[in-house]
């Protein structure tokens, strides 16, 4: 559940479509002239525009050179706030402050969510293991969580609780003692206290008032007041997860996780009105966010244009959803849905939606997705807020090389050896003659100085 931006512009309301007239949205034919050459638009790679990568380049210099005093005007520029070292992190009275103003109801609910993503992972935290190799030697796996991590939580018009919920959790769960948040705040220098209240209740043990690029290069390098981190979570808009990508070696990072994205694919059996409801949740997000539909029903793919544009007319957010479907959204009608599935590996969507009677014969075709939901009444937006697996996940392609937000990256997998005397002798001669081969003499005897063998 990535967002397209971290301080959207868009206002909450839009005048009518009749007004400004509706968007087309493209649609792509399996019996049309340029139909394959026009999908090979759908193979993405994960690469920044020039713009992006020499403007992230500037940012993170200026973090990395300047510190507090980069990241209090960087802060100033884009988020028109005022801050000073002593007032970039939340204090203790904010948090109470957060938890005391939080409503019963918001309470119960982030609690829920909370519930589930914490479960979830706990069930998939790795555990230490061992064995004995065919030389008798002890050797195994333990998993230690990160002593420091940062977990990057978008903003902008709505607080991003559910985002703070699906990174910070996880950190909390595999036991990482120092979990640091960074989220923009608003030109009054306050973060909303819905999230701040969300943010607790998930383990951050510090929060700081800072978004964009410039977070992320303090969380990397460090500053006077922000100790920097051994690995950074969380989705971002494109200069974030530009930000992550150039860092890496300073910094370890999760995955690239950038503005949403979903693609369905359903037969005759999907619910159009289900299905465009899905398309425009992730639409709201952001201008830049992606949509895509196939299917190998024509009439299925003409109710499914006809509920978007009904349903489109109903919503708040009606400036990212026209520049979605106008810019963003890719509908296709293909000859069979093991086609619908080539395609949706080309396109490594951070959503599948897949509703079709032959569940069994299809979804094992399906390779490169973030997350796979099934059947007509498997929301996205459950996934997004409460069903547990993280929302974090890879987009723009980069689902080709990389999984969804998991427990088991909050932990670090270091091997063991023990090798007892008897062990040592039965592997000195294997070593000894690889070794030889190489021409590491002393590896040789380092072996077979153990194993009682004299140094010829």
């Amino acid at each position: 559940m990535p967002y397209g931006s971290d301080k959207h512009s868009f206002p909450l309301a839009f005048p009518t479509w009749a007004r400004y007239g509706f968007p087309a949205m493209r649609v792509l034919r399996y019996t049309s002239k340029n139909y394959t050459r026009s999908l090979n638009a759908l193979d993405r790679r994960a690469e920044p525009a020039d713009d992006v990568r020499d403007t992230v380049t500037t940012i993170l210099k200026d973090v990395r050179e300047n510190g507090d005093k980069a990241v209090i005007a960087l802060a100033k520029k884009f988020d028109k706030a005022t801050l000073t070292p002593k007032t970039l992190a939340v204090t203790t009275a904010e948090f109470a402050a957060a938890a005391t103003g939080a409503s019963a109801a918001t309470k119960r609910h982030v609690k829920a969510s909370h519930k589930n993503v914490l479960a979830f992972a706990k069930k998939s935290l790795r555990k230490d293991w061992s064995m004995k190799n065919a030389q008798g030697a002890e050797v195994g796996e333990i998993f230690l969580p990160f002593e420091r991590v940062g977990c990057y939580v978008p903003g902008g018009t709505a607080p991003l609780i559910s985002t703070a919920i699906m990174t910070v959790t996880l950190a909390a769960a595999a036991g990482v003692p120092e979990i640091v948040a960074c989220t923009p705040c608003g030109p009054d220098g306050k973060v909303n206290p819905s999230l701040l209240y969300a943010l607790h209740v998930a383990g951050a043990t510090e929060v700081y008032k800072i978004g964009g690029a410039q977070a992320i290069a303090a969380l990397a390098y460090g500053t006077k007041t922000i100790r920097p981190v051994a690995k950074i979570f969380g989705p971002g808009n494109r200069f974030v997860v530009e930000a992550k990508r150039q860092t890496i070696g300073s910094v370890a990072i999760d995955l690239l996780p950038g503005p949403s994205e979903i693609l369905i694919l359903a037969d005759s059996s999907g619910n159009a009105a289900f299905i465009a409801s899905d398309l425009l949740a992730q639409a709201e997000h952001g201008g830049d966010s992606q949509v895509c539909f196939i299917t190998n029903s024509e009439k299925l793919l003409e109710d499914v244009q006809q509920e978007i544009k009904a349903q489109a007319k109903t919503l708040s957010r009606q400036t990212p959803i026209k520049n979605v479907l106008k810019n963003g959204t890719t509908l296709v009608l293909a000859e069979s849905l093991e086609q619908g599935a080539e395609i949706a590996n080309t396109y490594a969507p951070e959503h599948i939606t897949l509703i079709t009677r032959r569940e069994k014969k299809i979804m094992p075709l399906i390779r490169t997705a973030g997350a796979i939901y099934l059947g007509n009444h498997s929301a996205v937006a459950v996934g997004d807020f409460l069903a547990g697996p993280s929302h974090t996940l890879p987009t723009g392609g980069a689902g080709k090389s990389f999984p969804g937000l998991t427990v088991d990256m909050f932990q670090k997998r270091t091997s063991i050896v023990r090798i007892n005397p008897d062990a040592a002798t039965k592997s000195a001669p294997i070593v000894s003659a690889l070794a030889s081969l190489e021409g590491l003499d002393a590896h040789a005897h380092s072996a077979n100085i153990r194993a009682g063998i004299k140094k010829p």
